[in-house]
């Protein structure tokens, strides 16, 4: 207890640590960008490069400091052969203090879609 006595609980972030998803996005397409601007679909090594991207996606999120949220971070690589692709996502949670952002990257040999999901912690 403080000094006045009473309990104080953390129930919102602030606003510069609140998670935004413009922000979010540019982070999700700088990566996506620099790391498979050239990049070839290879079958066997999708698993690895899904993983990778995640976890860096996940440490750039962390760095930017939005802090008591948890991240997930989500991505789909696929071949690019010039069809459509849908991806939908539901969740359940404070629409004042949680949101998401993705991004798509594609070049001539792929298409890959990030989604990095933040849930604040009470």
């Amino acid at each position: 207890m403080g000094e006045s006595g009473d309990n104080s609980y953390i129930i919102r972030p602030n606003f510069q640590h609140k998670f935004r998803s413009v922000t979010v996005k540019e982070c999700i397409r700088s990566v996506l960008k620099e790391e498979l601007k050239n990049k070839q679909y290879i079958p066997e090594e999708v698993p690895q490069l899904t993983r990778f991207l995640s976890e860096t996606i996940k440490n750039k999120l962390k760095e930017m400091g939005f802090d008591r949220y948890k991240m997930v971070v989500q991505v789909v690589i696929g071949e690019q052969r010039g069809e459509g692709v849908k991806m939908a996502a539901r969740c359940f949670w404070d629409a004042d203090t949680d949101n998401y952002a993705e991004e798509v990257f594609m070049n001539e040999y792929l298409f890959c879609v990030a989604a990095a999901f933040g849930c604040f912690y009470y």
